[in-house]
């Protein structure tokens, strides 16, 4: 459950993303895909996230602080807009890169796709890129409103064979009938758990480390004590034949 989101920060240069020592999954799409509005959605307010009719209003990396620190919403720039110029796309690519390669707190990225649409080629150049890179992630279909129940299961065939995806993986969601959040709610929980699991994995095998350290170190100090112990008897019984 979600009880507390705030925003925190936006960022221009993926060198310079902050670092709060907690999980983070990032939010992406194409322009227009709804990616503010399932923002707003999932942490039940109305404008947290900056919604607008024009797409590509999205261009900085920007930080959404969950339940007061326990996890980071990080909503990235919207792909894909056809009236930004060559140079501005190339400039947002970077970054979402960036950030997609450099960050040490992403567990997840949820990929928001346009349930009515097939994929596009943008949508399945990230999920490559994503495969490529071993970057765990998750298709969320939204806008499943504007769709009967019957189209929609056509169209999640259709997305999950243009992203090699089962349909079973796909989470299914609505912003504006408010459906799909438990579905998507479980699986934050799944992936914090995770992330805790192999943090808290991470920490016995550093004390581990350390312990076989320090026990190798006291049986060298032992081992030369010993060692000293012996020349020292060697050094006596010499002393002494030659007496």
């Amino acid at each position: 459950m979600i009880k507390q989101a705030k925003f925190v920060v936006s960022v221009a240069d993926a060198s310079k993303v902050p670092d709060y020592g907690v999980p983070e999954i990032a939010i992406a799409g194409k322009s227009n895909v709804g990616k503010s509005s399932f923002i707003n959605f999932m942490v039940n307010q109305n404008k947290l996230a900056k919604t607008s009719q024009e797409p590509g209003r999205t261009r900085l990396l920007n930080y959404f602080e969950i339940n007061n620190g326990e996890y980071y919403f990080v909503d990235l720039p919207g792909y894909g807009y056809a009236k930004v110029n060559k140079q501005e796309k190339q400039k947002w690519g970077g970054l979402i890169e960036n950030y997609l390669r450099t960050s040490k707190r992403l567990v997840n990225v949820f990929v928001l796709v346009d349930m009515r649409h097939e994929p596009t080629g943008d949508d399945k150049m990230l999920i490559n890129y994503l495969y490529n890179y071993n970057i765990p992630f998750t298709i969320i279909a939204t806008k499943a409103d504007k769709l009967s129940r019957a189209q929609q299961q056509k169209c999640l065939a259709v997305i999950a064979s243009a992203l090699c995806v089962g349909t079973k993986d796909i989470l299914v969601t609505s912003a504006s009938a408010k459906t799909g959040k438990e579905g998507v709610l479980a699986r934050i929980d799944m992936l914090l758990e995770n992330a805790h699991s192999d943090e808290n994995a991470h920490s016995d095998e550093n004390a581990h480390s350390d312990e076989n350290a320090h026990s190798d170190e006291n049986a060298h100090s032992d081992e030369n004590a010993h060692s000293d112990e012996n020349a020292s008897s060697n050094e006596s019984a010499g002393s002494a034949e030659n007496m």
